[in-house]
C-alpha cells in the first residue's frame, strides 16, 4: 500500500490543498478515502484529528496505519479524481498552540525534576500525565518559566534528522524509535520525538496555564490551556467572577471572603431555622389530643425526622395508628405511620394500594410516598 505524503510534516501552517484520490470504500455510514498526499493530520500521538472537507465531503475523521492515511467523510469521491481538502484550520491552529505548550511544560518537567510525559490527551479535555508528583508551589514555578519561554518568542523546528545526527542527538521519546524519527526542538530548552504539527515560534503559544492537579496511576495528572483555549478560559472566568461579584455586591477582588460571609450568614439562618421548626414540632406535639383509634396528621415540614417525632409522640395519644403526612394534593405526600397495637408490616401494602403509594418498614413504623388526595388519605386512615 502506497504511503501517504504527510504534507503537514513540512508546513504546519497548509490550509488548502490539493491530492488524488486513490480509493473509495464504504464504511458503515461513511466512506474510507485515501489520498496521495494530505494536510490533514490522523488521530495520533494523543492528539485528535483534523477537521475540514474534501471537495463537497466532510471530513469526519482521520486515521493512520502503517503510513496510510484513511479519510472518514460523510460522502462518497471517485478514485482518480483531483480533490480540493480545506482545513477546519482555527481549531488546528489551536491544537498547535496547545501541543508546542506542552512540549515545553514536559521539557521543563524532565529538565528540571526528570520527570517523564507518560500521557497527553489532546481532545474533549487537555490532560499530561507524568511519573512523578509536585506541589502546587512548584508547579507554578513551571508555569512561570513555561510563560518567560514564551514572552521570548524562540523558534520552533521540526526536522527528520539523518542517522548518525539522531545517535548523537540527547532527545525525549514516549517509544523506542529507530528510524523515520522527526524532532521538535524549541530552542535550547526542549529536544522530544514527535509527529505531531507544531507552530514555528513560541510567542505564538500566547499563554500557558496549568490548572488543576490530581494524582494518577502513581503520578500525577495536570490539566492544562494554551493559545485561545486558556483565553477563552480567562474570560469565561472573568464573566463569572463578575457576576458573583454583583450578586454580593463586593469588589471582585473581594468575591472569596464575600461568599465566605455569605455561607456564614446562610449558616446562621440555618441554626435559627432548625431551632425555629424544633420549637414548631414542640408546639404541635403538646397540641395532640388523645384519641380512639386512628390519629391523622397534615404538616408542611417536609423533614422526615419531623415526621416521626410527630408520629413516636402520636402514637402515645392514639389506640390505632397515627399517620403524619407532608406535601399536597398536586405533588404528592411523604409519609410517616406508627402503631402499638397493630402490624403495620402486615398492613402497608393495603395501605399503599390504597394510597398509590409506595414504602415499607418495621412492625411498629412504616414510611414511604403516595400520590393521593387529602381526602382519600383521610378515607383510608379512617378505614383502617
Amino acid at each position: 500500500m502506497q504511503k501517504t505524503i504527510r504534507l503537514f510534516d513540512t508546513d504546519s501552517y497548509m490550509q488548502a490543498f490539493d491530492a488524488t484520490v486513490l480509493s473509495c470504500t464504504a464504511d458503515g455510514d461513511r466512506f474510507a478515502i485515501l489520498l496521495d498526499r494530505t494536510a490533514f493530520f490522523p488521530e495520533e500521538g494523543g492528539q485528535s484529528a483534523d477537521g475540514g472537507t474534501l471537495a463537497q465531503a466532510q471530513v469526519l475523521d482521520v486515521q493512520e496505519k502503517d503510513g496510510v492515511i484513511t479519510h472518514y467523510t460523510d460522502k462518497p469521491l471517485t478514485a482518480g479524481q483531483t480533490v480540493h481538502g480545506t482545513l477546519d484550520f482555527q481549531a488546528r491552529y489551536l491544537k498547535m498552540q496547545i501541543h508546542s505548550g506542552e512540549h515545553i511544560v514536559s521539557g521543563l518537567m524532565h529538565r528540571k525534576y526528570g520527570f517523564s510525559n507518560v500521557g497527553f490527551h489532546l481532545g474533549g479535555e487537555i490532560t499530561m500525565d507524568f511519573d512523578g508528583e509536585l506541589t502546587r508551589a512548584q508547579l507554578d514555578e513551571i508555569e512561570d518559566e513555561a510563560n518567560r519561554i514564551i514572552y521570548e518568542n524562540v523558534q520552533i523546528t521540526a526536522e527528520y534528522p539523518s542517522k548518525e545526527v539522531l545517535i548523537a542527538t540527547e532527545y525525549r521519546s514516549k517509544l523506542d524509535l529507530t528510524e523515520d524519527v522527526r524532532l521538535v526542538t524549541i530552542g535550547e530548552y526542549d529536544v522530544c520525538a514527535c509527529c505531531a504539527p507544531h507552530v514555528a515560534r513560541t510567542g505564538e503559544i500566547g499563554l500557558i496555564k496549568l490548572l488543576d492537579a490530581i494524582r494518577y496511576k502513581g503520578g500525577m495528572r495536570i490539566h492544562f490551556l494554551a493559545g485561545s483555549a486558556a483565553l477563552a478560559h480567562y474570560r469565561k472566568t472573568w464573566t463569572d467572577v463578575a457576576a458573583l461579584s454583583a450578586m454580593l455586591s463586593v469588589p471582585q477582588s473581594d468575591v472569596v471572603d464575600g461568599l465566605r460571609k455569605r455561607d456564614a450568614e446562610i449558616e446562621k439562618r440555618g441554626a435559627t431555622i432548625s431551632s425555629l421548626r424544633r420549637q414548631l414540632l414542640d408546639y404541635k406535639i403538646a397540641a395532640l389530643e388523645q384519641t380512639d383509634g386512628n390519629l391523622c396528621i397534615f404538616t408542611d415540614d417536609p423533614d422526615m425526622l419531623a415526621l416521626r417525632l410527630l408520629v413516636n409522640a402520636g402514637v402515645r395519644k392514639c389506640t390505632g395508628i397515627c399517620a403524619a403526612f407532608s406535601g399536597n394534593d398536586a405533588d404528592g405526600y411523604r409519609y410517616v405511620m406508627g402503631a402499638q397495637n397493630a402490624d403495620l408490616r402486615t398492613l402497608s401494602k393495603q395501605i399503599n394500594a390504597a394510597l398509590d403509594g409506595k414504602g415499607g418498614g418495621s412492625a411498629q413504623m412504616i414510611q414511604g410516598s403516595c400520590n393521593a388526595k387529602e381526602c382519600e388519605i383521610r378515607a383510608c386512615m379512617e378505614s383502617l
